[in-house]
């Protein structure tokens, strides 16, 4: 792969650019104001990170952790950037490339999460899981909706990703101006696919990161190769890729903690004894110990001080630094790894063998330890689900015959929930299901559903459940 096709500026639509225009914006710094004014991107701030509907103003939304994702991301463009050129690496990497993959990432960092359904990674697996137990036995005319739907369509939700979701917000279902979504460059669109395969292919390369898990839906096969071709990826992960998702792991693990310490899930003590196991246990006895002096440093500078709540402040100067460390990591391995990256064949993150792999996976045991086992989780994850489901009940069940042969057999309620998806929506399915078979379009009509609930806000959906249940 090479950088000058990398950083591909063109749009699936273009546009005309007017030879007196007074912009002198790239066309990547063009996609950031696109972004940050969408409504889209607004959303994103009542969406949940870990803690659903919460009502601390400091707990982190979807919204902060893109803000931070953007951040992370853009500082590893710059040291990456800046490592290519001194190290010579590519002769036709210079300073404008490295400008350009900076505002790449960060535009990547504000929308990779843009397409995550209400209530997180639950509301993932609460789609899946409804539709591997429904679309067995529920009908469209003779036949079951599994025995209707194509492999790949079938698969679509079977594995259903909200990272795949992004890509169909940003490139159809945000309506800016017609069906291309927000119509951002190709270069920003390739480093948001972070798997670049179908639903069929997923794991079909065992080790290989970029088959864990599906890229885009059927639906969007044309747009996917459009940006593939232009690219030059053609199946591989672009290389912006993998420092776009090691800034959302360092985003992610490391708020985690914080909020956990915010939250009550963990105290200063208990992480210190997190930390005293791990250096006890031998392996990486030195690197532990290193974050064990560092943390308690900055509880004693606490105490000296006499903050209020030293350990709050200890912990959030302590994740500052790890933050640190680990984006150093993250850049060496970038560049030691940066052959076999361009030539697509690195199938690791760029985690892997470094000391950032241990820190991470630490951080990852911790949190799941004392905060995604917490009662206060798993009471609201019982009552997204009893959400979920219902929604997913309702509007699925109003869909199958919505705009079909078989739209006789609606009944009036089932008019009425369709009616209440968003017409923009509802004007995209139309563009797309025009002229298409029967099943094509129950296909699009059952992804319908799982976009507008994707478009749904925490609240939204909450509310929504309750006003369809009689309860406000």
């Amino acid at each position: 792969m090479e950088w000058k096709q990398l950083l591909n500026g063109d749009r699936i639509r273009s546009y005309s650019k007017s030879t007196t225009s007074q912009d002198i914006r790239t066309e990547f710094e063009k996609d950031y104001h696109r972004i940050i004014s969408s409504a889209s991107f607004r959303r994103l701030q009542d969406k949940t990170q870990v803690f659903p509907l919460d009502k601390s103003d400091y707990i982190r939304t979807r919204l902060t952790h893109s803000l931070e994702v953007s951040s992370f991301a853009r500082s590893l463009g710059q040291s990456v950037g800046a490592a290519i050129i001194e190290n010579k690496l590519d002769p036709d990497f210079g300073f404008q490339q490295k400008e350009d993959i900076c505002n790449i990432l960060q535009c990547a960092g504000l929308i990779h999460d843009i397409g995550n359904p209400p209530f997180g990674h639950f509301g993932e697996s609460a789609i899946q899981d409804w539709c591997k137990e429904n679309f067995q036995n529920k009908k469209f005319g003779e036949k079951t909706i599994e025995e209707t739907l194509l492999p790949q369509q079938l698969n679509d939700f079977y594995h259903f990703e909200g990272n795949t979701q992004a890509l169909r917000v940003v490139t159809k279902l945000h309506f800016l101006v017609d069906e291309n979504g927000m119509n951002l460059t190709k270069a920003l669109l390739g480093t948001i696919i972070k798997y670049p395969v179908s639903s069929l292919q997923i794991k079909s390369i065992p080790g290989d990161i970029k088959c864990k898990k599906m890229g885009y839906f059927y639906a969007d096969k044309t747009a996917f190769e459009d940006i593939q071709e232009s690219l030059g990826t053609n199946g591989c992960r672009h290389p912006l890729t993998f420092l776009l998702e090691a800034a959302d792991d360092i985003a992610y693990r490391t708020a985690d903690i914080e909020d956990a310490i915010k939250k009550g899930c963990i105290s200063y003590d208990q992480l210190i004894m997190e930390l005293e196991d791990r250096v006890n246990s031998e392996e990486n006895k030195g690197l532990y110990e290193k974050l064990l002096e560092i943390l308690k440093n900055k509880y004693e500078k606490a105490i000296n001080n006499k903050y209020e709540e030293p350990d709050i402040y200890a912990v959030q100067n302590w994740v500052v630094y790890v933050q640190g460390k680990v984006l150093h990591c993250v850049t060496d391995s970038f560049i030691e790894n940066y052959e076999d990256i361009m030539a697509g064949t690195f199938k690791r993150d760029l985690f892997k063998d470094t000391e950032a792999e241990e820190i991470m996976k630490a951080l990852g045991d911790i949190a799941y330890k004392y905060a995604f086992t917490s009662k206060q989780i798993f009471k609201l994850e019982i009552a997204a689900d009893a959400m979920f489901k219902f929604l997913l009940g309702r509007f699925m069940n109003a869909a199958i015959y919505f705009d079909s042969a078989y739209k006789d057999r609606l009944n009036n309620v089932d008019e009425k929930i369709m009616s209440i998806i968003s017409k923009d929506y509802l004007r995209i399915y139309h563009k797309f299901a025009d002229g298409q078979s029967e099943e094509e379009r129950l296909y699009l009509r059952l992804l319908l559903v799982t976009d507008y609930i994707c478009g749904m806000t925490d609240s939204f959906a909450k509310n929504l459940y309750q006003e369809l249940n009689g309860i406000q």
